[in-house]
């Protein structure tokens, strides 16, 4: 992985994201970045645009989340919502990833 790559707490949680990344076919958050970018999708503009002080990690898991989306060909918001949030749970503790499996089932 490159080193423009930076967020908090990188080191203890690449082995999560890179088993993703692996799930879904892609080689790093780079190549995630670069397949939203080229469906004109510029995650951190939207991430910092809704969230100016949004932290690096926030803007590269939602990258992945939508990179992931985008793999899969989801078209409704619903489905789009569910796989953005794998992206997520990639970066996130094991409680919050319940949080969010349990907040999806409510949906």
């Amino acid at each position: 992985m490159a080193n423009d790559v930076k967020f908090e707490g990188k080191e203890r949680r690449m082995a999560k994201i890179e088993k993703c990344l692996a799930e879904y076919g892609l080689a790093s958050l780079e190549e995630a970045r670069d397949l939203c970018l080229s469906k004109g999708i510029n995650v951190e503009e939207i991430v910092k645009g809704v969230q100016p002080i949004a932290f690096e990690n926030a803007v590269w898991a939602y990258t992945l989340g939508v990179a992931i989306a985008l793999k899969t060909g989801v078209k409704a918001a619903s489905e789009a919502a569910a796989t953005i949030g794998k992206g997520l749970q990639a970066f996130c503790s094991a409680m919050l990833a319940l949080a969010m499996a349990i907040l999806a089932q409510c949906s």
